[in-house]
């Protein structure tokens, strides 16, 4: 095996390896041939030029003006497109979480769909939640939080049923919704009261309330919530931030362009 690691696994996992691999070295030096190329990864011209070929049927790479050299092509903002967004929204809404967190003195978290789970990619603590839970990097379950239920409630009816069928409906504690036709008629409201609750429904003793942040085009691409222990983030009080809440994630949508 080489130590770039390009010579590994079957034929399938090494082809895709090595094309990975000249992505790689295309998007470190800008533009490269074929022979340069090959003799960086260890292989026969005529391999990497069939590389290049398949990478150039999906707009991956192009040939650059000097004939025999390559660069990366256009369909690498495809890709990067279905991330940059996600990216994004953690750098437009860390301020407005920041200050979010300290007027409501809750948790404050911002969060994204990942295959079946919603993944926390960013939080802001507030002066009362000082040693709660980091929940970054954390997957949650869709119909058990209240981020997950945002990002259900704006899929399309058949997406969501799908999801869900595949992800199940897991019981977490006594009030965790397993009832498609009962978290549907919840699902429903979203739209139109801006926010949804959990409460008890991952934990015990932790309530919660999200509302949708959307992209310039008014997809739904992330969810704002403020959780917090129960005996602090009473129904009575969650009720009380939601339109705060729901007002943060409105600001954020406006930095990430959203004009609606």
């Amino acid at each position: 095996m080489s130590n770039n690691g390009v010579d590994s696994g079957n034929g399938g996992v090494q082809s895709v390896d090595r094309a990975l691999y000249v992505l790689e070295l295309l998007a470190r030096r800008g533009e490269a041939g074929v022979t340069e190329l090959a003799s960086d990864i260890g292989v026969h011209k005529s391999t990497v030029s069939r590389l290049l070929a398949a990478l150039e049927d999906r707009e991956l790479v192009e040939q650059a003006f000097e004939r025999g050299k390559y660069r990366l092509g256009f369909g690498i903002l495809r890709l990067a497109n279905a991330v940059s967004g996600r990216l994004d929204v953690t750098r437009q809404g860390r301020e407005i979480c920041e200050r979010l967190a300290l007027e409501v003195g809750e948790t404050v978290n911002i969060a994204v769909l990942r295959s079946e789970y919603a993944v926390n990619v960013d939080q802001a603590r507030g002066p009362a939640a000082i040693s709660t839970h980091n929940w970054v990097g954390e997957l949650t379950p869709l119909h058990a939080t209240s981020s997950g239920k945002v990002l259900l409630a704006f899929m399309s009816p058949d997406a969501r049923r799908e999801l869900l069928a595949d992800a199940g409906l897991r019981r977490f504690t006594e009030h965790t919704i397993t009832s498609v036709e009962r978290l549907e008629t919840q699902l429903q409201d979203v739209p139109r009261t801006g926010y949804v609750v959990s409460l008890e429904e991952l934990e015990h003793g932790l309530n919660a309330v999200a509302a949708p942040i959307r992209d310039h085009l008014g997809g739904v691409i992330a969810a704002l919530s403020v959780s917090g222990p129960a005996y602090r983030l009473t129904v009575d009080r969650v009720r009380e931030i939601a339109p705060t809440v729901v007002s943060a994630a409105d600001d954020v949508s406006r930095r990430m362009g959203y004009r609606g």
